[in-house]
């Protein structure tokens, strides 16, 4: 059975505010730090969902990500996972990432770490550690920590699922990984900034950190505006995308999902939000649009780049 946060929705926003804010996070990678300026203060990233419906290999996936032009890549655990059952070396893997100088932003896996069911709880947090292990032996800093599990039914305590995401950093600081609050749109919890500005300040955590999408902050409910609250700290990837006008929001799916600039989303001024707060996250293009997927890999992700550069051409201009 779920419990109710003994705190309103506009006390937990004010007072994750102030904890994240408060909280002395771990220096950011020095790899990130030295290339970014003025004039590029952002860095590229693929999410291979972008490209999945083209069935590549792992291999494949890196391959098409360095020749892009990409320096990050986030792929799925799944396809990590599908790579080491077969017969693959993940030290293979790593090596092709330094050799092609690509850096492991970011991981998606969903493991049920938020969960109220202490049992199935213990088992998500044994597939995490997987997953985080698996993620550590081929140069990866982070990994998605969505509510997967806990996103159908609302009443979510967000005091509880602060323990349980200290508990997942306190595993992925063993491992090191570091684990993403993760704001999902269609969820009932943890759809909101505030929600997830609570969960992670109240952790306690110096690693504590979110992860945004544009596309989910649109489905969530949530106003552009509260990035302002997220420092470089808390907020070091964000997921790009835009959507379209139509289907309306209440109705609006992944796959609806379009580049950058293509759709309505008022990606310049979030990216000057921003940018204005000190943020300058790795942005992880992060498509589900079947219609992309019919067209070669390397040219879907080239263009997807393309778009990503535009709208950070306008909103620096």
């Amino acid at each position: 059975m779920s419990e109710k946060s003994p705190l309103s929705r506009r006390d937990a926003i004010k007072t994750s505010a102030l904890t994240v804010g408060a909280l002395a996070w771990a220096t950011t990678p020095a790899h990130t730090q030295s290339s970014t300026s003025a004039s590029a203060p952002f860095r590229y990233c693929l999410n291979t969902s972008t490209i999945r419906g083209q069935e590549l290999s792992l291999e494949e996936e890196i391959d098409v990500t360095a020749k892009a032009g990409y320096s990050g890549i986030e792929p799925w655990l799944r396809k990590i996972h599908e790579h080491k059952e077969n017969g693959g070396s993940l030290s293979d893997i790593k090596k092709r990432l330094e050799d092609l100088g690509l850096t492991v932003e970011s991981a998606i896996g969903f493991a049920n770490w938020v969960v109220d069911d202490d049992e199935k709880r213990t088992a998500a947090l044994e597939e995490a550690k997987r997953d985080m292990d698996a993620l550590a032996q081929i140069g990866a800093l982070r990994i998605a920590a969505p509510p997967a599990g806990a996103n159908k039914s609302p009443g979510l305590n967000l005091d509880a699922a602060a323990e349980r995401y200290r508990q997942l950093l306190e595993l992925g600081d063993e491992i090191g990984v570091t684990p993403q609050v993760e704001i999902w749109g269609p969820s009932a919890n943890l759809h909101k900034i505030g929600e997830a500005m609570y969960v992670a300040g109240q952790s306690g955590h110096p690693k504590a950190c979110i992860l945004t999408d544009v596309y989910h902050l649109y489905k969530g409910g949530n106003d552009f505006a509260a990035l302002n609250l997220l420092s470089k700290h808390a907020l070091q990837v964000m997921h790009m995308n835009d959507y379209p006008a139509d289907p309306p929001r209440n109705t609006i799916k992944d796959s609806d999902r379009v580049y950058p600039g293509d759709g309505i989303a008022p990606i310049p001024s979030i990216l000057q939000t921003m940018l204005n707060n000190g943020a300058s996250p790795v942005l992880s293009l992060e498509l589900f649009n079947k219609s992309y997927w019919e067209k070669p890999a390397l040219e879907t992700a080239k263009t997807g780049l393309e778009k990503m550069k535009a709208v950070v051409a306008t909103a620096l201009a």
